[in-house]
């Protein structure tokens, strides 16, 4: 063994007792649970996309029946532009007030489209319109979508959350600024939460 090499024997054991040290305290999981909640929190936003791209269809769909329903429609177009002009940056997932608002916007848009799947039911033809029932049967999978993707996120943050909160690895997240994530509250879920009724088969 040259002189060199016996000369890094400190460095790589101060290094393999600090990797040590890491894996220990928590500092991997925080990697592993912190790549999962963004994960879970990008499937939330992808299908809160996918329902605002099918919303000027269904929007255009229902001006050709119920053209007198025009505050309705008008709500709805808000609702949404409000919703996708939202800024959704990594950011959103560790400011509370950002994800609150997020919420806001998405459960007004939610009451909206409940207002405008009401206004189905006075206009027959309408409800037996192909184009409409393809609509609206994609707007309630989304829905489920939302739902399923939301609560996957909830779970995926409880987990997170509770590694940094327990004892030891509360310190490793001190030490790293791993701090508690915001997720769905109980108030703003019943808000969010309301799917649009989706009585076109009726």
């Amino acid at each position: 063994m040259t002189t060199t090499a016996f000369s890094r024997w400190p460095q790589l054991f101060l290094a393999t007792l600090f990797a040590t040290l890491l894996s220990g305290c928590g500092y991997n999981e925080f990697q592993t649970k912190d790549e999962a909640t963004k994960a879970a929190w990008g499937e939330v936003v992808n299908q809160y996309q996918r329902r605002a791209d099918l919303i000027p269809n269904l929007v255009n769909t229902v001006k050709g029946y119920a053209a007198h329903e025009k505050e309705t429609l008008e709500a709805v177009t808000q609702a949404r532009a409000a919703a996708t002009s939202f800024q959704i940056t990594p950011e959103v997932l560790n400011d509370p007030a950002a994800f609150q608002k997020f919420q806001q916007v998405q459960g007004q848009l939610s009451s909206a489209l409940s207002r405008l799947m009401a206004v189905s039911e006075a206009y027959p033809n309408l409800k037996a319109d192909t184009s409409f029932r393809e609509l609206q049967s994609q707007l309630e999978g989304t829905e489920n979508r939302i739902t399923v993707a939301r609560q996957r996120y909830i779970t995926t943050v409880q987990d997170y959350n509770v590694q940094v909160r327990k004892f030891p690895t509360n310190l490793t997240a001190m030490m790293f600024g791993y701090e508690i994530k915001p997720s769905f509250t109980v108030e703003n879920e019943a808000a969010i939460s309301t799917a649009p009724a989706v009585n076109f088969g009726k």
